[in-house]
């Protein structure tokens, strides 16, 4: 049960491309918040697919 709820938690990494505009508007965002670029990413990510399960369930 323990190594489970490890492997849920771990993270993947994922190579991801951006334009220069879109990382510039990111890391501003991210300043802005006090969050590091990947953090910004993953909160924005986090909250969009809570988002849609939202939606999908109304």
């Amino acid at each position: 049960m323990e190594d489970q709820k490890q492997k849920e938690k771990a993270k993947k990494q994922v190579p991801l491309r951006l334009s220069a505009s879109l990382w510039n508007e990111l890391a501003q965002w991210a300043e802005d918040d006090f969050r590091s670029i990947n953090g910004q990413i993953e909160y924005l990510l986090t909250e969009c697919v809570k988002y849609r399960k939202k939606k999908k369930n109304d």
